[in-house]
């Protein structure tokens, strides 16, 4: 059975004399008054982490201290695997036995189980600390939203089409270990097709070489139909099926917006696109006028403090001004009450949200670029409307910040579930950080 606490470290240990390994101290301490908090993580790893069996593993302390330092100096699982049997500094955070360092794998497994809502939780704990210790009241909120990016390259059709003949031919070549399955090859086609469409200058030259790369993809999934045929009754074979109907329809997607977008010249709006295979859950955010990016759209809060009250990964693209009454709403939820004072950019204006802000108890709503607003409307207060207009600002150095030093730029996790817990880890190390320091004697 998987322990909760690590043994007591020894008394001839000592503190590595650095910046760093005292940030580390703090951090510790704050978690070792907290010990309630590891029984969210024994709920996430006993239901769907690690297997308890055989030698003694990490306990659910270390492994929580694991994904913290994961986090906080943004460096892969083998790289944390390394630092956990070299850094003193590490395996005393982490509070591991020297002589049995765990491996990379391991940690990615049972980083990986700890869910995204236990990520959340964690962070509304430690929200509520800080506003126990008059860190953090909640009574004047800044609002934004940022894009987190998806692991996966600049998406274009001809690409997509050439990932679903690479995963195809793959299951089966897989298939054709497990029984009697005949195909073709056109794998190789498939790469010449998509260099020619890379290296067309015309539209006009796109065309054909597309219908010839649809051709090649419709006959592979042809293929692969008359396969899962074959093996759909074998019990060997249940695996390979599920991952088959785990890319067929992902696949037929991508035949049919390539179908309407460049042989019938049919504008596909974003929503009805699919940007990976490997990452379907991928949306497509633009904002105004800026570069497009790929990924998921992140509404933030945070206080005077800088330390992020809330985060909600959106989905899909909304417009700004439909995503502030739902966070002011979740805010009221765990503070109890709504903020005196409520700021955002210029995306969140309209009048209906200054009236529903008002209704639910805001004394005070500003925007940044009030389009169609009075100041008498918002704050009835020039000075008060230009203070939280300079408020706002810190907002942007918060983002700034998570993404330089906290990875929340580009999520290296795969699929829906993980990149939510990445966001949302990431926005919990950082308050540690934050709230740590700010608890730090002089």
């Amino acid at each position: 059975m998987r322990e909760t606490h690590t043994a007591q470290r020894s008394i001839f240990q000592t503190t590595t004399d650095h910046e760093i390994a005292y940030e580390l101290k703090r951090m510790s301490d704050w978690l070792d008054a907290r010990p309630e908090l590891l029984d969210l993580i024994a709920v996430d790893l006993q239901c769907g982490g690690g297997s308890s069996c055989g030698r003694r593993g990490m306990t659910f302390e270390s492994i929580l201290r694991c994904a913290i330092l994961k986090q906080y100096r943004q460096v892969d699982y083998r790289t944390l695997a390394f630092y956990l049997r070299d850094s003193v500094s590490f395996i005393e955070f982490a509070r591991l036995d020297s002589r049995r360092p765990p491996s990379k794998s391991t940690l990615q497994v049972l980083i990986s189980a700890i869910r995204p809502e236990t990520w959340e939780t964690l962070q509304r704990r430690l929200l509520t600390d800080a506003r126990a210790q008059d860190v953090e009241r909640g009574d004047v909120v800044r609002v934004d939203a940022t894009v987190t990016e998806s692991a996966i390259l600049s998406p274009c059709d001809s690409g997509l089409l050439y990932d679903a003949v690479r995963v195809m031919v793959r299951l089966l070549k897989e298939a054709r270990c497990l029984g009697e399955v005949a195909f073709h090859n056109h794998q190789r086609k498939a790469k010449r097709r998509r260099v020619a469409i890379l290296y067309a200058r015309h539209n006009d030259r796109r065309r054909p070489l597309y219908a010839s790369l649809l051709a090649v993809t419709r006959d592979t999934l042809a293929y692969l139909d008359d396969a899962h045929k074959v093996l759909e009754n074998q019990c060997d074979a249940a695996a390979w099926c599920a991952r088959v109907q785990h890319y067929r329809p992902l696949i037929v997607h991508v035949i049919a917006q390539t179908q309407r977008r460049v042989i019938d010249g049919e504008r596909v709006p974003a929503t009805d696109k699919i940007v990976s295979l490997f990452e379907p859950h991928t949306d497509i955010i633009v904002k105004g006028q800026r570069e497009v990016q790929y990924g998921h759209k992140l509404t933030l809060s945070s206080g005077a403090s800088g330390l992020a009250l809330d985060v909600i990964v959106e989905d899909g693209n909304p417009a700004d001004s439909g995503c502030l009454m739902p966070l002011l709403q979740r805010h009221i939820d765990h503070y109890g009450e709504a903020p005196r004072e409520l700021v955002a950019d210029g995306g969140y204006a309209s009048a209906a949200n200054v009236i529903d802000a008002k209704s639910l108890g805001v004394t005070h709503v500003a925007f940044y670029k009030p389009v169609g607003l009075t100041v008498e409307a918002m704050t009835g207060d020039r000075w008060l409307y230009n203070k939280l207009r300079r408020f706002r600002a810190g907002i942007e150095a918060m983002i700034s910040y998570l993404k330089r030093c906290f990875g929340l730029s580009r999520c290296n996790w795969k699929g829906l579930d993980h990149f939510k817990a990445y966001v949302h880890s990431a926005v919990f190390t950082h308050n540690l950080v934050v709230l740590t320091r700010q608890l730090a004697p002089d």
